[in-house]
Parts: structure tokens; sequence; C-alpha cells
């Protein structure tokens, strides 16, 4: 290629370019683009936040004091020996263990176990394990310290709460004093009155209802039920045909039988004032939630949230039986085969979001 055809070739990309420049300066001064200040679709509730649902309130925690009063420190000492023994070392000077050891923790500072790594989450409360703040994270550890490494669900029976914290009370060569009768009757009157305010301004929310059952048992496995049984539920039941009595009643057969009614076994007064059998719906409410199901029961466990999980329960339960009752029909279709009991072989690691299922106390 000669100098002359480069030089032409050249000479046209550059007219080319001084062209687009132009117009583009041109059309700028004709147009005048500039940014909406509103949108020409008026769209209305586009720009409106989200509403966000807000949650059922909790329940007031009742004084710890006039509770301590009347608490016995030996039925504190067995659940822990059943239950925390696991995860805490309760003798002086003992060694820490998955939890911090709990000698001497009454009186003494949020999370200062010499030698234990707590949570950022406890580690952002400060202050003294007093009656008052046990109460509270024996309540429910996750509410009280959200992202605490503490997987227990908590105490959700008030008095049992409190006879554990008297029991962990006596752990020290120097206890802290219990409240006075009369201190205990002071915080009472108090919360007496607190909750009369409450009562007085109306409810803004229910109690969340409880999704249809027979669809959660038509895809139910027992086998995740099984699992969760064994590696939670086996420490408090026995689910062998004619098992013994353990911490709560055994469980075989329980699907369908009268409640509170295991030969041998001492059940609440609570439970007691729920006549009637285990059927598959009573089993569900009592699951979710067995502190509401029944006020007052010796069950020391928050309930199973995740309805899925619940149905796997009831499902592995209905299983326990020579002649296990048909499970309930969905709507519009028909009765459930009922299965055989769970095969060991086929069991299924467990939801994590569970607690300890049982048949009550």
């Amino acid at each position: 290629m000669d100098s002359l055809e480069f030089n032409k070739i050249f000479g046209a990309v550059l007219t080319a370019g001084i062209a687009f420049v132009g117009l583009g300066i041109v059309s700028d001064n004709l147009v005048h683009p500039a940014k909406l200040e509103r949108s020409a679709l008026n769209i209305k509730g586009a720009d409106a936040p989200t509403p966000v649902a807000s949650s059922p309130a909790e329940a007031p925690i009742p004084p710890i004091a006039p509770l301590l009063v009347k608490a016995v420190p030996a039925d504190g000492e067995a659940l822990t020996k059943k239950i925390c023994v696991a995860c805490h070392n309760f003798n002086a000077g003992g060694a820490n263990k998955v939890g911090p050891a709990l000698y001497g923790v009454v009186g003494r500072m949020q999370a200062s176990a010499p030698g234990y790594t707590y949570s950022s989450a406890l580690k952002g409360h400060s202050g003294k394990w007093t009656y008052a703040e046990l109460n509270k994270w024996l309540l429910k550890p996750a509410a009280y310290a959200p992202g605490t490494k503490m997987a227990y669900a908590g105490i959700s029976n008030d008095q049992i709460r409190a006879d554990v914290i008297d029991y962990l009370r006596t752990l020290s060569t120097s206890p802290e004093p219990l409240p006075t009768p009369a201190e205990a009757a002071a915080e009472e009157k108090a919360a007496s009155a607190s909750a009369l305010k409450t009562e007085s301004t109306p409810a803004q929310t229910a109690t969340p209802g409880l999704p249809p059952l027979p669809p959660l048992l038509a895809s139910a496995d027992p086998s995740r039920g099984q699992a969760l049984t064994k590696k939670i539920c086996i420490a408090c039941h026995n689910f062998n045909e004619g098992g013994a009595n353990k911490v709560g009643p055994a469980l075989y057969g329980v699907v369908g039988r009268p409640r509170a009614s295991y030969p041998g076994y001492t059940y609440s007064t609570a439970l007691k004032g729920k006549p009637g059998d285990w059927t598959y719906e009573e089993l569900n409410k009592w699951l979710y939630k067995p502190s509401a199901y029944a006020p007052g029961t010796k069950m020391a466990y928050a309930g199973i949230g995740n309805d899925q999980t619940r149905a796997d329960v009831i499902d592995y339960l209905h299983t326990l039986a020579k002649q296990p009752l048909p499970l309930p029909p969905v709507a519009g279709g028909s009765t459930t085969a009922a299965p055989g009991p769970a095969s060991p072989q086929a069991v299924h690691t467990p939801a994590s979001n569970t607690t300890r299922p049982a048949d009550g106390n």
C-alpha cells in the first residue's frame, strides 16, 4: 500500500470521528436530557415499604424469688445429672467440658469461667449471674444471648427452672442467700401489678395456629423421627415394647392411648387434667409447645417448632405398636397406609431446629 492510499484512509476515519462528535454536541443542545423527578407511571404503593409481620409477644417471665422460696434443689440436681452433666462439670475445681464448669456460677461474673472460650454473644453481657439473670438465661438461652454456643433450648417450666437455680446456688463454699418470704411476696405483688396493667391493653397478636397435620403426615418420614429420638429423646424415654419408665414415661404404644396413663409413671397434675387419648392432633399440639398445652407440666423443653420434623416424630411414634393406628386422611384423598416400624438402617439425620419430644409429665 502506497502513502497516497494510506492518507486517504486516515482522512476518511478522521472525518467520520469529527462528524460523530459534532452530531453528539448538536443533539445534546436540541434534546437536553435530564433525569426524571418521578416515574411517568405512577404505580400505587410501589414505593411503600414492605410491611414486617409482628411476632407474637413473649409471655412475661414470672419473678424468681417466689419460686426459689419453694424450690427443691434435689430436684434441680436430678435434672442436671440426667441432662446437663453431658456438657458441664459441677464439681469444685472441675474442668470445663463442652460448656464451662458451673461450680460457683451463682454470683460470679458472666462469661468468666477461667480457661473457657465464650461466644461473643455472651461476652456482650456484663454483670453477675444473679438469680434473675439465670432465670432469664435458663428460660431460653438463644433469646437471652442470640448467637450463643449453648444448644440447649431452655427450661420452660418455671418451678423446675427455679429448682435448677437453687441447686446451682448450693455449689459454693459460701452460697448466696435465698430471698426471704417477705422479699418474695413483694416481688410477686409487683409482678402481679405489672401483669394486670399489661392485660388491660388489648392483645395485638394471637397465638399462631398449627398447619393441618394430615398433609404433613402424608409426607412424613418415620426414620427421621426415629433418628431424632435416638439422638435426644432416648435419654428420658424408653421406646421398646414393655420398656420401663425413665425420667419420662415409656412411649411404646403412645399413639391412641389415654393421656397420663402409662403404668407406674407419676404424671403432673397439669397433664392429668387433660382427659382423652393421644390422638395425632393432640400429639401435634403437645409436641409443638408442651408448656402451652398443659401449663404446669414437669417437662423442661420448649417443643418442636418445625412442622415437618414434628410430623416425622409423630409418624415414628405411630409405628411403635403391634397394630399401628391408620394415619389421618388428607382432605380429598384416601387414608395413608400405616407402615411398619421404621428400620434402624433407614435412619436419616434429623432437622437441627428441634428439641426433646416426649409423652409428657
